[in-house]
């Protein structure tokens, strides 16, 4: 990508300061990033080795525990290594990219989350039509879009940044190439740029996030009509939806709605979207289904088998 800027590369501060504190974090977040691999990889195999993939809510969990891995591993290994090591320079190519993939890969995983609710609904509101209207088709079109959606979303943030000068300092007050960031380095009035990112990331989230919470009370109201154990049953797969789209949205809004002047905890809030949720949803997901966890057993049971047959 062409740099017209007078900067070439980029320093990441970072979260710490202290010697002794960035070492304690670059274990926590080495654990931390085991076990969303661990985690995430033990689902997507789980499901796809066992009769759930027919199932639409457990297809869409498998796209998700996989979207959690590949947009964790944008972030947290440039972050562990920053927390060693004196360097944390980042090109300016790379800067961009790590910012269009963050982006992008945030946008589908919150576009499956939708897909999610929209199966969640469909099941609990429309039980008769269900197999009809979330067929397999429908799903792959649902997880096509969200894909098409994202890329356009990151790719316009991309662009955004691309075509603003850069002419120093070049010290970015994060641990990622975030686009509020980058904003503050920017040598020209930002005040448009701002908006657009509010328009276009806080706005999208915020609004999304406002439907996802219609349809979980839509759901709750139509839950009146059912038998109380189809009501534990589906309080429970919707408490688990719930949590997930809090842990996720909620920090994104705190930190793209604000306008850049109010924000001052955006580090601390992207710890959420870009950590912590991601290391929380295999735990939240098998802990609450039994289905998940009878399906691991029969899984992991079989292959072990056959590793010491």
């Amino acid at each position: 990508m062409e740099n017209q800027n007078n900067v070439t590369e980029f320093v990441l501060l970072g979260l710490f300061k202290k010697p002794e504190v960035k070492m304690i974090c670059f274990i926590i977040f080495l654990l931390c990033y085991f076990a969303i691999f661990f985690g995430n990889i033990i689902i997507f195999i789980t499901i796809i080795c066992s009769h759930l993939i027919q199932q639409p809510m457990y297809y869409f969990l498998c796209h998700l525990s996989y979207m959690d891995l590949a947009y964790t591993s944008t972030v947290v290994p440039r972050l562990l290594r920053d927390l060693i090591t004196k360097q944390k320079s980042i090109s300016y190519n790379s800067c961009m990219t790590q910012l269009f993939t963050a982006h992008f890969l945030s946008g589908v995983e919150m576009f499956i989350l939708v897909s999610m609710a929209f199966d969640r609904y469909v099941a609990i509101c429309k039980p008769l039509h269900y197999m009809i209207i979330v067929n397999r088709q429908r799903c792959n079109t649902m997880l096509l879009m969200a894909w098409l959606v994202a890329f356009l979303h990151g790719i316009s943030q991309m662009i955004m940044v691309i075509r603003l000068p850069f002419c120093g300092p070049n010290q970015v007050d994060h641990y990622v190439c975030d686009v509020k960031a980058l904003l503050k380095l920017v040598c020209t009035d930002t005040h448009i740029p701002n908006i657009l990112v509010i328009a276009n990331t806080g706005m999208v989230v915020l609004a999304t996030f406002l439907v996802l919470v219609a349809s979980y009370i839509v759901i709750l109201y139509n839950l009146r009509n059912h038998s109380s154990d189809a009501r534990c049953k589906a309080l429970s797969t919707c408490a688990s939806h719930v949590m997930v789209v809090v842990l996720f949205f909620v920090p994104c809004i705190a930190t793209y709605v604000p306008p850049p002047s109010a924000s001052q905890n955006d580090k601390e809030f992207s710890m959420f979207y870009t950590v912590i949720a991601p290391m929380m949803n295999p735990l939240i997901y098998t802990l609450r289904n039994t289905e998940i966890k009878n399906a691991m057993r029969k899984v992991w049971a079989a292959k072990m088998f056959l590793i010491f047959k």
